[in-house]
């Protein structure tokens, strides 16, 4: 890979692409997508900015409960994804989601970027960064 981030929704899609295909060609242990921390809104509670892992077929990601509920609602959309696992630590305000992904790396990135969109209201121009490969 040559290029770890892009803000452009085409530009986004192919560089997940190109991540997922680096990770399985490096047999890495995971892939980590964050997004920039210029495009969210400040609050109190910010836990930070949203990011996913991928491995061996499993999306991972923390979530609210209402990011949740969004969540499944874009996997009605998404019928090769499915919710595995869900883990709510004791210590944290939120919800640890692991999501088989069996599909091919053009349509896992098209989840990636409308996860980040619809799920965690991202707009349309929001800058993506590989992060780890």
């Amino acid at each position: 890979m040559t290029r770890f981030d892009a803000a452009d929704p085409a530009a986004r899609r192919t560089l997940f692409v190109d991540a997922i295909v680096a990770h399985r060609e490096r047999a890495s242990p995971f892939l980590t997508i964050e997004v920039d921390a210029a495009d969210l809104e400040e609050s109190e509670d910010d836990p930070g900015p949203p990011w996913v892992q991928f491995a061996d077929g499993v999306v991972n990601l923390d979530c609210t409960e209402d990011e949740l509920e969004s969540l499944k609602s874009l996997l009605a959309t998404f019928p090769a994804f499915k919710i595995d696992d869900l883990t709510r630590p004791e210590n944290a305000a939120g919800v640890n989601v692991r999501v088989s992904a069996k599909a091919d790396p053009n349509r896992i990135a098209q989840f990636f970027d409308a996860l980040f969109q619809e799920v965690y209201g991202l707009s349309e121009t929001y800058r993506a960064w590989v992060v780890a490969v």
